[in-house]
C-alpha cells in the first residue's frame, strides 16, 4: 500500500500530518482551516483509498496499514517527525500511528473522535452502511441529520438546507464502504494508556454521530491528555472553524 495515497504538502515549519475521517477527503474535512495551519507548518494530508484522487482499494483496509502509509507519506516529504491532527475515523488513525511510530509522532490533536463505538454511533455506523448500497441523496439526509449540531442545523433556511443535501450527497466518494467498515472496526482502547507524547482531545459537544462522551472517554485514558469541548456537531470545520483553528494553534505552541 506503501506511497499509493494521494497527497498534499503545504506551508513550511514544523510538521503537522493530517488524518480525515471516514467518508471523508484532507480538503472536505480540514478545507476551511488549511491555509492556517500552513502559515505556521508543514502540513502533510493524505486521502484515503476511495477518496480524492487515491485509487479505491481492492481490498478491506485495516488500521495498522492507514497509519503506516500516512507515517510513510509525511516521512518521504521531509518530515523526520511531526504531529498528527486526527478527524474522527483519523483520530483512530493517529493513536496508532503514535503506536507504532512513536520515534516519528510528536503530539496528537484528536477532534471529533472515539477509541471505540458505542451504542448510538454503532447504530448510526450501521445505517451508514446500508444506505451506501441504495439512495446516495437519502444517505445525505441521514448524514446531515445526525452529523449537524442543532445550531447550525436550525439556522439553514428550507434552500439551503436542500442545497447541503445535494452537496452532500455528490461528494461522498467511492471507497466510503470501505472507510466505514474501518470506522465499526477500529478500536484503540488497548493502546492508549501507552501515549507518551501531549495530546488534546476536541469533543465537539453537539456531535450525534461521534458523542462528546466517546472524546471525554478518549482523553481520560491518554496520560496527561488536555481536553477541549467546542458547541459543534461533527462537522467542526464549517460549523466552528475559528474555534477549532485556535484550540489546535493554542495546543501546538505549547508542545
Amino acid at each position: 500500500m506503501t506511497n499509493h495515497f494521494a497527497h498534499i504538502v503545504r506551508g513550511s515549519g514544523p510538521g503537522l500530518l493530517l488524518a480525515h475521517g471516514g467518508g471523508g477527503t484532507i480538503a472536505g474535512n480540514f478545507g476551511p482551516i488549511l491555509d492556517d495551519l500552513a502559515r505556521t507548518h508543514t502540513v502533510v494530508g493524505a486521502d484515503y483509498p476511495g477518496s480524492g484522487d487515491t485509487p479505491r482499494s481492492t481490498t478491506p483496509l485495516e488500521l495498522d496499514a492507514v497509519a503506516d502509509e500516512l507515517v510513510a507519506i509525511a516521512t518521504d516529504a521531509g518530515l523526520d517527525r511531526f504531529a498528527i491532527l486526527g478527524y474522527s475515523l483519523g483520530t483512530a488513525v493517529a493513536v496508532r500511528a503514535a503506536t507504532r511510530h512513536p520515534e516519528r509522532v510528536t503530539a496528537l490533536i484528536l477532534t471529533a473522535g472515539f477509541a471505540r463505538q458505542n451504542n448510538r454511533m454503532r447504530l448510526a455506523t450501521d445505517v451508514w452502511r446500508t444506505l451506501l448500497d441504495g439512495d446516495r441523496r437519502l444517505l445525505a439526509k441521514f448524514l446531515t441529520l445526525v452529523a449537524t449540531g442543532e445550531r447550525h442545523l436550525e439556522s439553514l433556511s428550507a434552500e439551503e438546507l436542500e442545497r447541503a443535501v445535494d452537496e452532500l450527497a455528490a461528494f461522498i466518494p467511492p471507497g466510503s464502504p470501505e472507510h466505514v467498515d474501518l470506522v465499526a472496526s477500529a478500536d484503540t482502547r488497548a493502546e492508549l494508556a501507552g501515549i507518551g507524547v501531549p495530546a488534546l482531545v476536541i469533543a465537539t459537544t453537539l456531535d450525534g454521530l461521534a458523542s462528546p462522551a466517546l472524546a471525554r472517554e478518549l482523553a481520560a485514558a491518554i496520560p496527561g491528555a488536555e481536553l477541549a469541548e467546542i458547541e459543534a456537531g461533527h462537522n467542526i470545520a464549517v460549523e466552528a472553524p475559528d474555534a477549532w483553528l485556535t484550540a489546535i494553534e493554542k495546543f501546538l505552541g505549547r508542545s
